[in-house]
């Protein structure tokens, strides 16, 4: 059975999630969830590992980047081999992921906004403003104005 169109879906997630910044940081918890997105990216990527690693090495300028090297960015068991911001960078490009910059400010109570979501954002905040300023200019008629003549 089909539902009508009009019917909102009790399941339907916002496409964007009004967010708290956590109070801590887990950056052990944050790691572990770096690295699995990392590698999930990956895995969704048409590109192998190879191929990703390499396009890397040519956003950054480098002559290579190793395979091994981008294993150990996405193995949660290497804890000590972090990815740099400029390193996250090249590999978000080379892997066209960018739903991975999301996942990293998540946590900080922000979100990320890709071409025409910032200007839909903009319109919002200024259709807020414009209601702000309707209520304000009703406020401000519903009081009646006494207008004294001066004389000449």
């Amino acid at each position: 059975m089909s539902k009508h169109p009009a019917q909102l879906d009790f399941f339907l997630q916002p496409l964007f999630p009004v967010r708290q910044a956590a109070v801590t940081i887990d950056i052990e918890r944050f790691r572990a969830k770096l690295k699995r997105a990392m590698a999930q990216a990956i895995r969704e990527c048409p590109h192998s590992r190879e191929v990703v690693a390499a396009r890397m090495a040519q956003y950054l300028g480098l002559p290579s980047l190793s395979k091994t090297t981008l294993d150990a960015y996405t193995a949660e068991s290497k804890a000590s081999h972090d990815i740099s911001l400029v390193r996250f960078k090249a590999f978000v490009r080379a892997t066209g992921a960018l739903w991975l910059w999301d996942l990293i400010v998540s946590e900080d109570g922000l979100i990320i906004l890709e071409g025409d979501e910032a200007r839909l954002a903009e319109i919002a905040r200024l259709q807020q403003e414009q209601r702000a300023l309707a209520q304000e200019l009703k406020a401000l008629r519903s009081t009646p104005i006494n207008i004294k003549r001066r004389g000449r």
